[in-house]
C-alpha cells in the first residue's frame, strides 16, 4: 500500500525587521521621531530620548544596533553608513574604541544594559539584568583594558574610590587580542 506523504506548509522566510532610521552628523547619533525608535528605548534602554520624540544614541549603542540589523545610520548627504566605514572613522578619533566595544558587546550580549559614565570617570555603568535606567541605580563601573594595556596602583586605587564614592561596584574588563572579555569585579573589604 503507497505511503501517504505529509505536505509541510509553506515555508517562508522570517519578516525582516525594519531597521530604524538615524543620522550621523558630528560624532552624535540621533533617530528619527518613530515609536520604533521610543520602544528601542523603552525596552532595551538604547540611548536617550529627546524631547521632540527621537532618540540620542550613544556611539556604542549605535555601532551595536549597526552591528545587528537594527540600525539604519545616514550621512548628511542621506547616503547610508555601514557598520566596518563608521567602526574605522571613529577609531581614528579614539585608538581603544574596538576594547571598548567588545566589552559593550559582550555586556549587552549577557541582557544588561550599558551606558556612558563619564560623569562617574568610568567607560561605562553597567544595570542589573532586567533594570531599566531611572528605576534603580547601575550596579557597575566598568573600565575596559586591554590584556597588554597597564595600570599603576595610584590609578587603580583612584579607579577603586570613584566606584566606591559612587555606591557602585568596580568591574575590571579585560579583553584580549580574539575580542574576549574577562571581567574582575573588586571591592573594598574590612578585615
Amino acid at each position: 500500500m503507497p505511503r501517504k506523504t505529509e505536505r509541510k506548509p509553506d515555508e517562508s522566510p522570517a519578516p525582516e525587521v525594519e531597521r530604524i532610521v538615524a543620522h550621523y552628523s558630528r560624532n552624535r547619533v540621533v533617530t528619527e521621531a518613530t515609536d520604533a525608535a521610543r520602544l528601542l528605548f523603552s525596552q532595551s534602554g538604547f540611548g536617550k530620548p529627546t524631547d521632540d520624540g527621537k532618540v540620542h544614541l550613544s556611539l556604542m549603542d549605535t555601532l551595536y544596533l549597526l552591528e545587528k540589523g537594527r540600525l539604519k545610520v545616514l550621512d548628511g548627504r542621506e547616503r547610508e553608513i555601514a557598520f566596518e566605514t563608521l567602526l574605522k572613522q571613529e577609531r581614528r578619533e579614539e585608538p581603544q574604541l574596538w576594547v571598548r566595544y567588545s566589552v559593550f558587546k559582550n555586556l549587552r550580549a549577557r541582557g544588561y544594559v550599558v551606558k556612558t559614565a563619564l560623569k562617574f570617570g568610568a567607560d561605562f555603568r553597567v544595570y542589573d539584568r532586567g533594570v531599566k535606567p531611572g528605576d534603580d541605580h547601575a550596579r557597575w563601573v566598568v573600565y575596559p583594558v586591554h590584556e597588554s594595556g597597564s595600570m599603576t596602583w595610584h590609578e587603580f586605587a583612584a579607579k577603586n574610590r570613584v566606584a566606591h564614592s559612587t555606591k557602585k561596584r568596580l568591574m575590571l574588563a579585560i579583553v584580549d587580542d580574539e575580542g574576549d572579555v574577562t571581567y574582575y569585579e573588586v571591592r573594598w573589604m574590612r578585615p
